[in-house]
């Protein structure tokens, strides 16, 4: 340090100059800013057990990635087991899967906008789809068991057509009889199949005159089928409402 006025040594902490008497003046001290910190995670020792809470969050944020309910213990398991571990003073660890446990957890959350978007879309074009391939068995159906009642009339002339589907069922070694044809397949045959009922009705068996009507219609409607359809011994099917034969083919129009 030197003196101001005569450019004398003066030594660390002198008041005077011992060379002129001055004052020696005193160099301001900057002012430091403090920065503020954040509270840190002591470091745990290296043998320290693993949080059991923070694995749990780990898991069930992995899986409620998958499944979304999970996501809400793994955050709750992930806030609790890192305010364990901060008041452990290094005698417990798993900070990260923790931190891990607890993205995921509201991740699952930020997704869920997502996922509704994708189900308002996707929900009714299924259905939609659905609605539409279980008429379209149902239409085929209906024309197995017109070609079924023609064959089953042909080799069974005595009986005529007949008002029983389980009739026209029936597989195996053994022949074909009236009351197993084996002329449909045996789903066809219990009545109900790919969402629609199949009822056969007002058979007649005389020596002049030989019909029967047939009517398929959706067990659930709007859901497993929207239409109805009908046929009788003509062959012709057609499409209309309700659950009757009768009313489907009297006002259903032909496909």
């Amino acid at each position: 340090m030197f003196c101001s006025t005569c450019g004398a040594a003066v030594p660390q902490g002198g008041q005077y100059c011992n060379h002129c008497g001055q004052p020696i003046a005193r160099q301001p001290v900057a002012n430091v800013p403090q920065v503020a910190t954040s509270p840190q995670f002591p470091t745990p020792s290296p043998d320290a057990p693993t949080s059991g809470k923070a694995l749990a969050s780990l898991i069930a944020g992995i899986f409620g990635l998958l499944f979304f309910l999970p996501a809400i213990p793994a955050i709750i398991l992930g806030h609790m087991s890192r305010s364990e571990i901060r008041n452990s003073n290094g005698r417990l660890q798993g900070n990260g899967m923790a931190t891990a446990g607890l993205v995921m957890g509201y991740g699952a959350f930020a997704l869920i906008p997502f996922f509704l978007i994708i189900a308002a879309i996707a929900i009714p074009n299924l259905l939609r789809a659905r609605i539409a391939a279980n008429e379209a068995s149902a239409v085929g159906s209906l024309r197995a068991i017109n070609v079924a009642e023609v064959s089953y009339q042909s080799q069974f002339a005595d009986v005529g057509f007949t008002c029983q589907l389980a009739s026209m069922g029936g597989s195996g070694p053994s022949a074909p009889s009236a009351d197993r044809a084996q002329l449909i397949d045996e789903v066809l045959a219990s009545g109900q199949k790919h969402g629609y009922r199949f009822v056969l009705e007002n058979c007649v068996n005389t020596e002049t005159d030989r019909k029967y009507q047939i009517v398929a219609y959706p067990l659930v409607r709007h859901q497993s089928g929207a239409r109805t359809f009908c046929s009788d011994e003509s062959g012709v099917i057609k499409a209309g409402e309700g659950k009757s034969a009768e009313e489907c083919l009297a006002n259903g129009s032909p496909l």
